[in-house]
């Protein structure tokens, strides 16, 4: 429990944490990597590379300095990063070294702006914010251990079956190694890959979606070609029907509620990938359950899943798909009245436009679910969140 004193401080830190927040998160990963270069294994170097790990540590410190008399607020965006934690493998014992990191920087960034009692303040709210991942975390680990086909850590899966979907995403079929079944998952889900690439020397480990319903033998990802993109370059160009990699247990909190309310699912670019779970495991478990299926793409070329989508949709009475080339424009025409849920995935400026285009139309942020990939926003108005997931 923080003193009143403590918390007073610590609040008092928000608005230079605020200027100068990526300056502290910057040192903070240069110190971390520098003594601690094993946890190279755990982190994504291409968001390191372009400074989104950086900004996206940066406001969720700030975050907290915001809440830290009501920490209770931050709990959602906890367990949004203890999922991506748990799929990652980041255990309770690595809390310290990033409290004494972060710590370090703090005071080497503001020099003596950072008193004494300032760092005394934020090491005991450490401790508290520390205490509370730890604990979700544990939990998910359980959770992940304890269910039918369960599994904690990384484990050996191969490769079954690689299909084409478009000009730049392919699907990948994975199959335990072990040739036992997959663990249940929600539909949304995603799973962490580990990657050992030749010639690189730390371990790659990066979020894919599930692209399809639970099936008892094998996972679905489908993985989109990236300009730059070390591991899905490797992905698309090396990987084999064979080959072994490791995989995590299902982790995620975007995912597609049991109501029966009318669902509209809508993606852009491979931000498809969650959704095609959610359709199928739509229709696989509420078959009478209203389903509109939105989805924008560049062109044809890049467009994946065409005709497995029309196949779902086709065989239900209540199911209607629309494709679009370029911008989507949202229309009263494509809302599905009061109660509606609406699932929502893309790139960042794909998922503005159409979040501010859902509430202009009138539908209640609570009936507006979404997911990103990559660090991201909260696109409904809250702080920014840790959340890398491709």
């Amino acid at each position: 429990m923080l003193s009143q004193k403590n918390i007073e401080i610590v609040k008092s830190t928000a608005p230079i944490l605020e200027a100068r927040g990526i300056d502290i998160t910057t040192v903070f990963y240069k110190n971390l990597f520098t003594d601690h270069p094993e946890l190279l294994h755990i982190f994504n170097h291409s968001n390191q590379k372009q400074g989104r790990q950086q900004t996206a540590l940066a406001n969720a410190v700030y975050a907290a300095a915001q809440n830290i008399d009501q920490l209770h607020t931050i709990l959602p965006v906890v367990k949004q990063i203890g999922h991506k934690h748990r799929s990652l493998g980041v255990r309770a014992e690595h809390y310290p070294i990033v409290g004494e990191h972060l710590l370090r920087a703090i005071k080497e960034v503001l020099g003596d702006a950072a008193t004494d009692s300032i760092i005394s303040a934020w090491a005991d709210a450490y401790g508290v914010i520390a205490d509370a991942f730890i604990g979700v975390e544990k939990e998910l680990y359980k959770q992940a251990r304890s269910q039918k086909a369960g599994f904690a850590d990384f484990k050996p899966f191969i490769v079954s079956k690689k299909v084409k979907e478009s000009d730049v995403i392919t699907s990948f079929y994975l199959e335990p190694e072990d040739g036992g079944d997959v663990p249940e998952y929600d539909a949304g889900q995603y799973i962490s890959v580990r990657l050992n690439i030749p010639g690189e020397t730390y371990s790659h480990i990066r979020q894919y979606s599930l692209s399809s319903a639970h099936h008892p033998n094998f996972f679905r990802i489908s993985v989109k070609r990236e300009g730059k993109g070390t591991v899905s370059a490797y992905l698309h160009d090396h990987l084999k029907l064979g080959d072994r990699l490791e995989v995590s247990a299902p982790a995620g909190d975007f995912v597609l509620n049991q109501e029966t309310t009318p669902l509209v699912l809508i993606s852009g670019g491979v931000g498809i990938t969650p959704m095609m779970s959610m359709l199928e495991t739509a229709y696989r478990n509420q078959p009478s359950r209203p389903v509109s299926f939105i989805h924008a793409s560049r062109n044809e070329a890049v467009l994946p899943f065409k005709g497995e989508v029309k196949r779902m949709i086709q065989g239900h009475d209540e199911g209607k798909c629309s494709f679009v080339y370029g911008t989507l424009a949202l229309s009263e025409d494509q809302l599905e009245g009061d109660g509606s849920d609406y699932y929502v995935c893309g790139p960042v400026p794909f998922m503005k436009a159409v979040i501010e285009r859902l509430k202009h139309l009138g539908v209640p942020v609570d009936r507006i679910h979404y997911e990103f990939f990559g660090p991201g926003l909260d696109l409904a108005g809250v702080e920014e969140v840790e959340r890398t997931h491709s």
